[in-house]
């Protein structure tokens, strides 16, 4: 391992992973000192290159098993149409700023398998209005060389070549293709495996089911109104109780996971990373954004970053094309059509994304740097089964209002208790709608994200598991911003409510299948975390007026019949059991001085389990109205993550921002890091 790449290790006091960073040798090495541009080397003449500029690329280039132009670009030292401006000008052939969509000569089947090549759309055809055909190029190095010796023997061609820049053609393409990439991300799915498309949500025979048991109730009701009461009440009851026992298992859950180690980073063996960011309407935290992706610790010349935007959200993409970005962060905008859904966005992206593996983060997100890294070494180390890998969501406004502190402890319970528990047994994982790590193959195979489905993430959690594949979790945090005020948190809630609900109904359409497909213990946690905590948000209210009437029953000398009994212990039994392990998973995730609001915790519960049974009922009536209107999922906070008012930063992503990775992973965290940088500056030109 050379003095340049990061070691690292555990750090025996402290047990958590400890970066190693050895003083950088004063000179790059000789073999790659002397190695420059290379056939480069006439472009890096006329961009007037300085010589440590051009040496500093070349070993770069050597150490992540890159090119020479990938990582000058990707270092924002030269922007992409200067690169190729200097390019034409050493052909003597006329450059273009931009390439129109309509003219170009391509099969839509051609574009679309263009828009997956790793080093991006290089040739295409132009028809221009004369009826010549023009050949656009935008060379890489082979290309390059070979077509230097072409011309020179065949001038004549010159008169069809055209130079372009990759961002420049594949705009181009993607636009000429825009009507099969969305074809594809609205129907792939449905085509492809329907019973698992939320597209249509509820068959025939489940509506006619719900309806014979409503109607099998209501005249027992008439009949034994008192048995049939208590008779719901135990069919509550189960649900409560067996999200108790689930929770009590969470809690029981043995030590905490350990800080990752890293073994050694080896730029050259590391592979290509594709993050996907979906915003809308968020021009306000672009520039925050930019800087929690700029820290991200992965090769640049191996990264990239797809923003996904829809396309009449003018105000979100010219936040971002103000920017001036690197080549290896790139808009997508998705035309305007149904379903306006976060999924559909998504799925339309992943159709031109070049990475082995997939990252998926919301627009508020500040993953931690190292993220990607603990996610790539946990699937090299796994089997090939594993899929997925989902991070732990943080909260970093928890401080902000009461209601961003109940959603802080519900999301501690979630993420460090009862995921990490399911992980640890190979048991269904819902997974989180961010921070998830997919390798790319296995996401295509199974149909990438369901556009109709109002919570998508839930859903691919349980289509992993259904088709034979893992997910578990890792340690690394992702920071997000709690709702702070009722008229975020429960659309919110409401949608996510919605879409347990739509998930139960797709994949229940045929029990026993599921039942074959997940195994017995997976099963019955799918139930408990679809049906079994809908139907409790919805029982809940219901349970709390009964043992009020009870009660007042009881205290006034009214009839109280022998069922009454049995009706409020089962009642009390169930809420008080159900406060108590909620509280229970929740505080065994908190550390140190988190723990001294658990009684401001424990005594707003009722009112938080109050506001669940709302978003429940109104998911319920929303479902019935229009099961896919979700008002486009994206979450809009106004505050940053940190908490703090958004101000202008600079990026990493931008061009001539130089990055320094101490600099990146001290900054990322609003609390102290779990890896810890010693040793100094990081000097790795692999990850700048």
């Amino acid at each position: 391992m050379d003095a340049t790449t990061p070691r690292l290790t555990a750090a025996a006091p402290e047990g958590v992973a400890t970066v190693d960073t050895p003083r950088p040798a004063t000179a790059a090495p000789r073999d790659l000192a002397g190695r420059g541009a290379g056939r480069w080397r006439p472009v890096a003449d006329a961009l007037d290159l300085p010589p440590a500029v051009e040496q500093a690329m070349a070993a770069r280039a050597a150490i992540n098993g890159t090119t020479f132009a990938a990582e000058l670009l990707a270092s924002g030292a030269v922007s992409e149409q200067a690169f190729y401006g200097a390019v034409a000008r050493v052909l003597a052939l006329p450059f273009l700023d931009e390439v129109d969509a309509d003219a170009l000569v391509m099969r839509e089947r051609d574009g679309l398998a263009a828009l997956r090549l790793r080093d991006g759309v290089r040739t295409a055809r132009l028809h221009v209005p004369s009826g010549q055909s023009l050949i656009l190029i935008a060379p890489d190095e082979r290309e390059f060389g070979r077509l230097r010796g072409l011309l020179a023997d065949r001038p004549d061609l010159a008169a069809r070549l055209r130079i372009v820049t990759p961002r420049a053609l594949r705009r181009a393409v993607e636009q000429r293709c825009q009507r099969a990439l969305l074809q594809r991300a609205t129907h792939a799915l449905f085509d492809v495996l329907p019973a698992c498309s939320a597209r249509i949500v509820m068959k025939g025979r489940q509506g006619f089911l719900a309806g014979a048991l409503v109607g099998l109730y209501a005249a027992l009701f008439f009949v034994a109104s008192g048995e049939a009461t208590l008779a719901v009440h135990v069919f509550f009851s189960l649900f409560f109780m067996a999200c108790v026992v689930l929770r009590l298992l969470a809690v029981r859950r043995g030590p905490p996971r350990p800080s990752p180690t890293f073994s050694a980073l080896r730029p050259e063996q590391m592979p290509r990373y594709s993050v996907l960011v979906a915003l809308y309407r968020e021009a306000e935290i672009v520039p925050e954004l930019l800087v929690a992706l700029g820290r991200l610790v992965w090769p640049r010349g191996k990264l990239e970053i797809k923003l996904v935007c829809e396309a009449d959200d003018a105000e979100t993409i010219a936040a971002i094309r103000a920017q001036d970005l690197r080549p290896l962060v790139e808009v997508i905008e998705v035309p305007k059509s149904a379903p306006r859904t976060k999924p559909k966005a998504l799925a339309y992206a992943l159709q031109m994304v070049t990475g082995d593996y997939v990252a998926l983060y919301d627009a508020e997100d500040r993953p931690h740097p190292f993220q990607l890294v603990e996610a790539w070494q946990r699937f090299e180390d796994a089997w090939p089964d594993l899929a997925c890998v989902q991070a732990p969501l943080a909260i970093s406004n928890r401080d902000r209002g009461l209601l961003a502190r109940m959603f802080a402890f519900e999301y501690s319970g979630l993420f460090n208790g009862m995921l990490p528990f399911l992980s640890r047994n190979e048991l269904v994982l819902p997974l989180g709608g961010t921070s998830n790590h997919f390798r790319r193959d296995i996401l295509e195979v199974i149909g990438g994200w369901d556009p109709f489905n109002v919570t998508e993430d839930a859903d691919l959690g349980l289509r992993l598991r259904r088709l034979g594949y893992r997910t578990e979790t890792i340690s690394l945090p992702t920071w997000e911003v709690a709702p702070e005020t009722l008229a975020e948190w429960l659309p919110q809630r409401t949608r996510w409510f919605k879409g347990w609900i739509q998930t139960w109904l797709v994949h229940m359409r045929d029990p026993r299948r599921l039942y074959s497909e997940l195994g017995a213990a997976s099963f019955i946690v799918s139930q408990i975390l679809f049906a079994g905590m809908v139907v409790s948000a919805l029982a809940h209210p219901l349970l709390l007026v009964t043992i009020f009437y009870l009660v007042l029953a009881l205290l006034g000398g009214g009839h109280f019949a022998t069922y009454h009994s049995a009706l409020l212990g089962l009642d009390v039994a169930n809420i008080a059991l159900g406060y108590a392990a909620f509280l229970l998973l929740g505080g065994s995730t908190l550390r140190g001085r988190e723990k001294r609001h658990l009684p401001l915790i424990a005594l707003f519960m009722p009112v938080y389990w109050m506001l669940l049974s709302v978003a429940a009922w109104r998911a319920l009536w929303q479902l019935y109205r229009d099961p896919h209107l979700c008002g486009l999922m994206y979450q809009k906070h106004q505050a940053s993550a940190s908490g703090k008012p958004l101000i202008p930063l600079q990026s990493a992503l931008c061009l001539g921002s130089p990055t320094t990775l101490v600099a990146s992973a001290r900054a990322a965290m609003p609390s102290p890091s779990t890896v810890c940088l010693r040793g100094g500056r990081v000097a790795c030109a692999a990850f700048a």
